[in-house]
């Protein structure tokens, strides 16, 4: 019987400890000269055009690492105080356009249920291999064709930019068709009651809905403001390029830290956090510069062990325990194609597979059993 590692064996908690000064330095090492671009995209515009590709693509970076910093404050491990946390990343939900509470709500609950697929179907909301099977030929080309990675630029886009717009439209219009069905039942009603009984999918809480809203008249408003004095067609096509490709970026990193050939994908019975943790979480190796733009994510195996270790103790922590991540997957963002082919999860062997693969495997079955293959590609 295979051993099973035990969290107790690995040095996390000396590794811990948040440092409010680092993390100050890291929010002004990133804030500022986010700012700072967006004053020289502006002068450079006046000069000549081809000046501002590589400005976008350095301002891409430094919002790549706003929303790495949101992350970590999402996990209350960028500074020491909990509020701080909140109010840090709140202000750095605004720079990517997202509400930081309800998302780092989400992400909460894949770091508990990490490697468990029944419970969480990772990035895209993967189908099992017997779900896929009862779809249309049609359907099935759909499925494959919106998990493709450059999806993740029109997806990412309206991840960070419609997504949170249309929430809250549609959060309140399902409060006010609540209310309105509500006093049509009992026009005496109080307002309390209508809030008491109202549920929405649209967030899970007032807190969260404050922060959805809060977000929302924040973003907008710097909108307005921006595309006032820069030009709404200048600001627009600068912020939209920025926010895609970023947004493209960071959808390609999470996908590759979880899907991978090997990955441990379990059901719910016999699933294990320590080996989701390490096995269901991969080492990018990403070089030095990308590195820092994405605030040590890469160790995400570590990060998954403990997520209240602060990006700038991530390093530190998987050189120390080396010694017990022998199965953890090593990959390079090159391989980002590769690993977009294990789209289906097979329950049968707790493992993650390839369309093609899976299709191999029917054939075979029912070449097995002595039906007709009529499988089409």
């Amino acid at each position: 019987m295979e051993t099973v590692i035990e969290k107790s064996e690995f040095v996390l908690t000396p590794y811990m400890k948040s440092n409010d000064w680092r993390a100050t330095f890291q929010i002004l090492n990133t804030v500022v000269p986010y700012c700072l671009l967006w004053f020289l995209t502006v002068k450079a515009a006046a000069i000549s055009v081809w000046l501002l590709p590589p400005l976008i693509v350095l301002m891409t970076l430094f919002s790549l690492r706003c929303f790495s910093l949101m992350h970590d404050c999402g996990h209350y491990s960028l500074f020491r105080s909990k509020q701080i946390n909140r109010i840090v990343g709140f202000l750095l939900g605004i720079i990517n356009a997202i509400p930081q509470y309800a998302w780092s709500r989400d992400h909460a609950y894949h770091h508990k249920t990490n490697g468990d697929w029944e419970r969480y179907r990772g990035v895209a909301d993967f189908l099992s291999t017997t779900e896929f099977a009862q779809l249309t030929p049609s359907q099935q080309k759909t499925y494959e064709i919106l998990r493709h990675p450059l999806m993740a630029l029109p997806g990412g886009f309206f991840y960070l930019a419609l997504q949170p717009r249309l929430s809250l439209i549609a959060g309140i219009y399902g409060f006010i068709v609540h209310a309105a069905t509500c006093l049509s039942t009992n026009p005496r009603i109080h307002l309390s009651e209508i809030l008491s009984t109202h549920q929405s999918k649209h967030w899970k809480s007032s807190t969260e809905f404050w922060d959805l809203l809060l977000n929302n008249v924040c973003v907008i408003s710097s909108w307005i403001i921006l595309s006032s004095l820069l030009g709404a067609s200048f600001f627009f096509s600068i912020y939209s390029s920025v926010l895609t490709l970023s947004a493209m970026i960071f959808i390609w990193i999470f996908f590759m830290q979880h899907i991978f050939e090997g990955s441990y994908a379990h059901t719910t019975e016999g699933w294990n956090y320590i080996t989701g943790a390490i096995e269901g979480s991969s080492y990018l190796q990403l070089h030095p510069i990308l590195k820092w733009f994405t605030a040590n994510i890469g160790y995400h195996n570590i990060h998954h062990l403990s997520e209240r270790i602060p990006n700038y103790h991530l390093e530190a922590c998987h050189n120390q325990n080396i010694h017990l991540l022998s199965k953890v997957k090593t990959l390079t963002i090159d391989r980002m194609f590769t690993c977009a082919k294990f789209i289906l999860w097979d329950p049968d062997s707790n493992s993650l597979v390839s369309i093609a693969s899976f299709r191999q495997s029917q054939a075979i079955r029912l070449v097995q059993t002595g039906i007709p293959s009529q499988l089409k590609s």
